[in-house]
């Protein structure tokens, strides 16, 4: 009986040993989702356009396509690159979180760019079919996955920067919750976005009062400038997040750590001179400063890569480049 006891004792220790390290867990995946927010906001304002032109009934294919290959983006190939890498080389990580950061200021810029100079680039060119559907979305399923593989080392380089624990096993774990949280939130809202005309168009037609009707012709109204305020709000998150990741990995590497120290200071002054609303008000005006300098930065890596990346990579793979 009393072995009984000390086993039962045994299995309670272990079970609050377990519970402990789920919460740890949970906790730590949600630090490193926050942190990652901006990419995530990124990411779900950039998909939606994969899908543009493409029939109803295939819409949800081809979301549940891509976040499949963003699951193994996340798990299969960064995960244990980024662990690997964390272990063996871990002052690799803050470069290769700027590297990112300058490309989503990239990204954000040319974007800007398009919008103020839409002819200010070649036309351009591209291999699609637009008489073969099929073609056409295996390339539009290849381009976003391509692009998620980026947005997705971004997020899982930042949940493992904020991952404290110096367990190798609650890092792997942290980071599995993390990625399949994120694309399943992504993604999600993605497919919640794009049908969402098609459920006003429903709504209009089906609907018995009329106060349902005119909800659903709203909708339907509604999304093209939901569409717009996403691109604009995904714009401004590549260039903030960009910013600030550049600015604070050359304060982490002490190159220089001037302009991240300065900005800072500017917020805690912003916020200090209006205490009702002081947490508000430091991120704010930290966020604005990050994607002016992101901004900056992007616009000036643009002829760098349209010039001299995307000639070099041209000639190596033997692939055109295409401008966004």
């Amino acid at each position: 009986m009393s072995g009984l006891l000390a086993l039962l004792d045994d299995v309670a220790a272990i079970a609050k040993v377990a519970a402990a390290s789920v919460d740890d867990i949970a906790a730590a995946a949600a630090k490193a989702g926050a942190k990652a927010a901006g990419v995530v906001i990124d990411d779900a304002a950039v998909t939606p356009k994969y899908v543009h032109g493409f029939e109803a009934d295939r819409e949800l294919p081809i979301i549940w396509r891509i976040s499949l290959g963003s699951v193994k983006n996340k798990i299969i190939i960064l995960l244990p690159a980024l662990l690997l890498l964390n272990y063996f080389l871990p002052a690799a990580i803050t470069p290769l979180l700027m590297l990112g950061g300058a490309y989503l200021c990239f990204e954000g810029a040319e974007k800007v760019f398009h919008m103020l100079f839409p002819h200010g680039d070649a036309a351009v060119e591209t291999d699609f079919d637009i008489r073969d559907p099929a073609h056409l979305e295996e390339e539009k399923v290849a381009g976003a996955i391509k692009t998620d593989f980026i947005l997705s080392a971004e997020i899982m380089t930042i949940a493992l920067a904020t991952v404290e624990s110096p367990s190798f096993w609650m890092q792997a774990i942290t980071l599995a919750v993390v990625g399949v949280a994120i694309t399943v939130a992504v993604y999600g809202a993605v497919a919640l976005i794009v049908k969402m005309d098609d459920i006003g168009l429903h709504m209009a037609a089906n609907r018995r009062t009329a106060a349902a009707r005119a909800f659903g012709r709203g909708l339907v109204a509604g999304m093209p400038k939901l569409m717009a305020v996403l691109s604009t709000v995904g714009t401004a998150a590549m260039l903030w997040v960009g910013g600030s990741i550049v600015l604070h990995g050359l304060e982490v590497t002490h190159l220089w750590a001037w302009p991240y120290e300065t900005i800072h200071h500017f917020a805690e002054t912003a916020a200090h001179a209006v205490p009702q609303a002081a947490g508000f008000v430091a991120w704010a005006v930290q966020a604005g400063l990050d994607g002016v300098i992101g901004l900056a930065l992007g616009l000036a890596l643009i002829p760098v890569a349209t010039r001299l990346i995307g000639p070099v990579w041209a000639a190596m793979t033997g692939k055109k480049t295409a401008t966004h």
